[in-house]
């Protein structure tokens, strides 16, 4: 009787746990746990709709209750580059920067593309910036 139903809930587990080993974002670990708890509901002999519904709110409760947790783990491994510690350094403009186009500055002895956080005016040769983000190659700077 309802066999079937555990074939399916190793089947959910067993795709689950290999979707989450090919990735690396903790993507579907929580519904490979409501796959579990919803094979322990079989075993118990509860209804089929009960399994359904005890798969779908276990997962997302545990997605809701754990990924924070799990995100903020992973987070602070984050290794910080040298171009990261430019944040919060103040630069000097070699080229002008215009709106919505790329100009110079130099920061510790080294010249960089940056680009104006608020393009609606120029920054002119001399005029001090600080750096307040990276975007691929180039620093986003403002006005002081």
């Amino acid at each position: 009787m309802h066999d079937y139903m555990i074939i399916f809930w190793l089947a959910i587990i067993v795709i689950t746990g290999i979707a989450e080993a090919l990735t690396t974002g903790m993507v579907t670990i929580w519904f490979m746990a409501g796959g579990l708890l919803a094979l322990i509901c079989r075993f118990m002999n509860l209804s089929v709709i009960t399994q359904v519904l005890v798969f779908i709110f276990s997962s997302f409760l545990f997605l809701i209750l754990t990924r924070p947790l799990i995100k903020k783990y992973f987070n602070s491994k984050k290794v910080q580059t040298n171009a990261d510690s430019l944040i919060g350094k103040t630069a000097i403009v070699i080229k002008p920067i215009q709106p919505h186009i790329t100009g110079l500055v130099k920061i510790q002895g080294q010249i960089w593309t940056a680009v104006n956080s608020d393009n609606n005016y120029p920054i002119e040769d001399n005029e001090e910036v600080i750096v307040i983000g990276i975007e691929g190659v180039k620093l986003i700077v403002k006005k002081i």
